[in-house]
């Protein structure tokens, strides 16, 4: 059997993070039992999970090891601007959601990457810098759902 400690902070600059790491541990692994503590000093909850056979993870996507395709300082034609543009709104909806600021959710020069390169799968989003794989699990099928529609 395996233990692990978890932190969640109240404060809401840390309490999604946190929340979203317990979260994505319990989709991959068989928990045996939890306990749970408050601690009020210092104002975050105490989790300790106890765990057995790690389960495969749901729609993980691993990272490769080439270059990572960039647009530096390209010009983008009209398709590609509209493509910039219905990812701006995307991002900016849902950085409102998360309470996050934009470039939490993707940098301008990743959305130019992304409308330049126009990736098909998730896999194809991995080989544009800045697109590691929690953003690709947060984000990836939006992403191409937007591609898709335009």
């Amino acid at each position: 059997m395996r233990v692990k400690i978890f932190k969640i902070r109240l404060p809401e600059e840390f309490l999604y993070k946190d929340q979203k790491m317990l979260d994505d541990f319990l989709e991959c692994n068989e928990i045996i039992k939890a306990e749970t503590a408050f601690v009020s000093e210092e104002k975050y909850w105490s989790v300790i999970l106890y765990f057995e056979n790690l389960k495969p993870a749901k729609n993980t996507v691993k990272e490769p090891k080439a270059a990572k395709y960039s647009a530096e300082n390209d010009l983008l034609n009209t398709d590609e601007e509209k493509i910039l543009d219905a990812l701006k709104l995307w991002r900016s909806e849902k950085a409102r959601e998360h309470n996050l600021p934009t470039y939490f959710i993707a940098s301008n020069k990743e959305l130019i990457s992304v409308a330049k390169y126009k990736p098909a799968k998730k896999e194809e989003l991995l080989e544009i810098k800045g697109f590691g794989k929690h953003k690709i699990e947060n984000y990836g099928e939006e992403i191409l759902e937007i591609l898709e529609s335009l």
